[in-house]
């Protein structure tokens, strides 16, 4: 759940814009699964588990485009630095959030969570069953696992003068590999049939090998925008084409996913597991396409409180749920457990998210511009002519 740059002069509001909207419809999930156990928020409940997918293609750009943007320019990648910047980044509000899971479960939501070394390994999503002690862990997992992978494979490709078109057969062999491998996990994993569905989510729906291809869309548009500069000029041109196919694409995948993600009887949909993640991460690329267009309106136009959301959206991922509970159980049976506690619970997230940021993400941010302020080295171009 990557940052997004601080400036917003070069048109990176449509980014914050999605961030904000992504971590909206994350709570909006989760509400319903953990707090009121109906769609609250509508249809937005329904379908906001997709959220997740959002902040992957967003990270896969992100930190794409500071990889590869450094090495168009004939800089070279630092493992020990981009690792040290990841650190500062995320694991202090993680290990934080952690801590207080470990020392006061029962406040945290009343169940032990998984081993601790699951969780400083970021293996916590492997065989991940629902319902444990901080479980919404698993995404993160995953997104420290593409931190680790994506630098060391451009390190490795710059080593051995690999061209720009390996990294474009990786993406698009990933995104196929993703595929195929979900839809052969589907068959022991996706139907009611001998409660074939109890594995889904351990070996499908929180597994590495079956989500990691949604970072690669993301990663896709950071190699366009560094190394293909006319297709990229061409693409930003038509911007408007983008954001209505984008539109058109997520309101498809929506109804998709509202009709044929679980059907009761049935169990998951074959065609919403092994393309629904893929195709949803393609269509959230659009959408992040379109976001970086001066053309659209997504571009132009600042979202009032989007950037604030945007910058708290990672603190907020992780103390909502926890609050949520705290919150809820500590309402029960006063006035304001009814019509008000949906709004009670999303201002305590809000203001819980703000603290964290404010007391421990900010100073280590700080600490990271200050210590480890680039992902680079040497000024020397690496890449090899294509």
């Amino acid at each position: 759940m990557e940052p997004l740059p601080h400036s917003r002069a070069d048109g990176l509001a449509g980014l914050d814009t999605l961030r904000a909207a992504a971590i909206v419809m994350v709570f909006a999930y989760h509400y319903m699964v953990f707090v009121s156990r109906e769609p609250t928020f509508g249809w937005l409940s329904t379908v906001g588990w997709a959220g997740v997918d959002l902040f992957f293609v967003l990270s896969g750009y992100l930190i794409g485009n500071q990889l590869f943007s450094g090495v168009a320019r004939g800089r070279e990648p630092s493992l020990k630095a981009f690792y040290a910047r990841r650190f500062l980044r995320t694991l202090p509000n993680f290990y934080v959030v952690l801590a207080l899971y470990f020392l006061f479960p029962a406040v945290m939501g009343g169940r032990t969570p998984p081993p601790l070394w699951r969780f400083l390994t970021f293996t916590q999503n492997i065989g991940l069953q629902p319902g444990t002690a901080f479980s919404h862990a698993w995404s993160l997992c995953i997104e420290e696992q593409f931190y680790l992978l994506l630098p060391a494979l451009l390190v490795l490709g710059l080593r051995w003068r690999l061209s720009v078109r390996w990294g474009w057969g990786l993406v698009v062999g990933g995104i196929l590999g993703g595929i195929v491998l979900r839809s052969l996990l589907w068959r022991d994993n996706g139907l009611e049939a001998d409660r074939g569905v109890i594995g889904y989510m351990p070996n499908i729906y929180y597994a590495s090998w079956a989500r990691m291809d949604e970072f690669l869309p993301g990663v896709a548009i950071a190699l366009l925008k560094n190394f293909h500069p006319p297709a990229w000029s061409a693409l930003m041109a038509r911007g408007r084409v983008l954001l209505v196919a984008a539109l058109a694409a997520l309101l498809l995948l929506g109804w998709g996913i509202l009709q044929g993600y679980y059907i009761d009887g049935y169990g998951y949909g074959y065609f919403m597991t092994g393309f629904g993640y893929s195709l949803l991460a393609c269509a959230f690329a659009l959408l992040v396409l379109a976001a970086l267009s001066p053309q659209t309106v997504l571009y132009r136009w600042r979202v009032p409180g989007a950037a604030s959301l945007a910058a708290w959206s990672y603190a907020i991922y992780l103390t909502h749920k926890p609050l949520a509970f705290i919150v809820q159980r500590q309402l029960q049976g006063t006035a304001l457990a009814g019509a008000a506690l949906p709004a009670v619970v999303t201002l305590v997230c809000l203001a819980g998210g703000w603290l964290l940021y404010r007391a421990v993400e900010t100073p280590f941010m700080r600490l990271r511009q200050r210590h480890v302020p680039s992902n680079f080295v040497l000024e020397r171009g690496l890449l090899p002519a294509r």
